[in-house]
C-alpha cells in the first residue's frame, strides 16, 4: 500500500484572515478561479508591496479557498470572525492532509484527554511518527522544517483554536456552520477541539 504524499507548501500566510473574504468574493462575481488569481494580482486587492508577494499569496490562498463550495465561499464573505477561523482551518486541513491529520490526532485528541497544553514537542513528535511513512517530511530541510511548524502554530492562534499560551480551546462554530460542514459528512467537523456530544449538538 502506497502512502499519499504530503503537500508542504503552507510556510507563510497564517489562515489569511483579513484576504480570504476578498478573494472568496471576487471569486463568486466571476466564478473562475484562474480570473480571480489573475485579478487579485493585477488589481492588488491584498494591498501587498510586490508582485512576488502578490503572486505567492494569491497562489496559496486560491489553491486553499478551491476546497470551499459557492455556499461556503459566500458564509467565508458574511462570517462572524470566530467562524470565519473555523472555515479556513477546515480550508487548510481540505487542502494538507498533513495538517488534517495533526487537527485529528493531535489537536482533538489533546482536548478529548483534557491535556489542554499544546507544546512544540507534541508538534515534533507528531511531525517524526509521520516521517516513517513520509519521506518527503525528511527531505525537506530543517530550516522549512521550523517555517511548518511556526505557521501551522500561527494559524492554530488566528483560527482561535490554541491560545496565545498555546491552550487548546473549546470549538464554538454557530449551528449555521458547523451543518454547513458537515454536509459533506460529520467527519468534516473532526478538524476542532470539541467532543462527539458537541458535535450532535451543533446539528441538531
Amino acid at each position: 500500500m502506497t502512502t499519499e504524499r504530503y503537500r508542504l507548501s503552507f510556510t507563510t500566510g497564517g489562515l489569511f484572515m483579513q484576504e480570504a473574504p476578498v478573494v472568496a468574493e471576487r471569486y463568486l462575481a466571476l466564478r473562475d478561479w484562474a480570473q480571480t488569481r489573475a485579478e487579485v494580482r493585477s488589481d492588488n486587492l491584498l494591498q501587498v508591496r510586490t508582485s512576488a508577494a502578490a503572486l505567492r499569496i494569491s497562489k496559496e490562498l486560491v489553491a486553499r479557498l478551491e476546497h470551499l463550495d459557492q455556499a461556503e465561499l459566500e458564509e467565508l464573505t458574511e462570517a462572524s470572525l470566530r467562524d470565519r477561523g473555523y472555515l479556513l482551518w477546515a480550508a487548510a486541513c481540505r487542502r494538507y492532509g498533513f495538517i488534517r491529520d495533526f487537527a485529528i490526532e493531535v489537536l482533538r485528541e489533546h482536548y478529548l484527554l483534557r491535556r489542554y497544553q499544546l507544546t512544540f514537542g507534541d508538534y515534533d513528535a507528531f511531525y517524526n511518527g509521520k516521517a516513517l511513512w513520509h519521506a518527503e517530511l525528511d527531505e525537506i530541510a530543517p530550516s522549512t522544517q521550523h517555517k511548518l511548524r511556526q505557521n501551522l502554530f500561527r494559524m492554530l492562534r488566528e483560527g482561535d483554536l490554541i491560545s496565545d499560551r498555546l491552550q487548546v480551546q473549546h470549538a464554538m462554530p454557530s449551528p449555521r456552520l458547523a451543518q454547513l460542514l458537515a454536509r459533506r459528512g460529520t467527519a468534516e467537523l473532526l478538524v476542532l477541539p470539541a467532543t462527539d456530544s458537541d458535535i450532535q449538538r451543533w446539528l441538531k
